[in-house]
């Protein structure tokens, strides 16, 4: 049954918050607010997806995972949009391992009444439509990266958009769990980060990272950070319109 939305219930999630501005609100009945605590996982690649997650302070990694074990983050899902989008595509299982980067909230809806209320008709479909294309441009745009990139230039993008999702600049990170969103070795994440710290832009002790110089950041990132934000930004003033 549906139950009565709190207020303001999308007020930190774009996609969301867009869907307000195109009257589509009785959604939000179905929606259940929900934390979502670090490394808890979500589903594993190839599961079921029982239910759908809009992140509102929470930022969720997708991980693609290879059969000896090695892994990368190829997205990741915060306050911007909705993690389970394959079941809007028609796929139940999930593409990758989805778990939680970056503690916080959630709104969470059953998988199947998600599939029901995005018909092709009316405004969450064509929300939907519109974020599938940007979170495959993020896709698509990290392989890229990662293969071009250098570690530092992707750890700079990847705090940057972490700070844009979780709403902060503290985050606390094991320098192993570092390594596996980068794909790179751990060896490989220590040198960046004391590079950045030695050059004032971060702070790190005690699994903490601290952004201190956010300029600083984006001159040193790679150009996929203004890329991906600014199609994001796209589509929700196109949302707006």
């Amino acid at each position: 049954m549906p139950r009565q939305p709190p207020a303001h219930i999308g007020a930190r999630n774009r996609l969301l918050t867009a869907l307000a501005a195109r009257g589509g609100t009785r959604f939000f009945h179905y929606l259940e607010p929900v934390p979502l605590h670090q490394n808890v996982i979500l589903y594993e690649q190839g599961d079921p997806i029982k239910h759908v997650y809009f992140p509102t302070t929470a930022v969720v990694s997708m991980i693609s995972v290879m059969e000896d074990g090695a892994s990368v983050e190829i997205a990741s899902i915060g306050n911007e949009g909705v993690a389970g989008i394959s079941v809007f595509l028609g796929v139940d299982l999930a593409v990758a391992k989805a778990v939680v980067q970056a503690p916080g909230e959630a709104l969470r809806i059953d998988a199947d009444l998600f599939k029901a209320e995005s018909v092709p008709v009316g405004p969450l479909h064509t929300l939907l439509t519109q974020y599938t294309h940007a979170l495959l441009t993020q896709i698509s745009r990290s392989g890229a990266c990662n293969s071009l990139h250098s570690a530092q230039k992707r750890f700079a993008r990847w705090l940057l958009t972490m700070q844009d999702r979780a709403r902060t600049n503290q985050f606390l990170f094991t320098q192993e769990f570092l390594s596996e969103m980068l794909g790179v070795r751990r060896p490989s994440v220590s040198f960046v980060m004391r590079k950045l710290q030695k050059a004032g832009l971060i702070l790190y002790a005690r699994k903490k990272i601290t952004i201190i110089d956010r300029d600083g950041l984006q001159a040193v990132s790679c150009e996929c950070y203004k890329i991906l934000k600014e199609e994001y930004d796209r589509v929700f003033a196109d949302a707006a319109k």
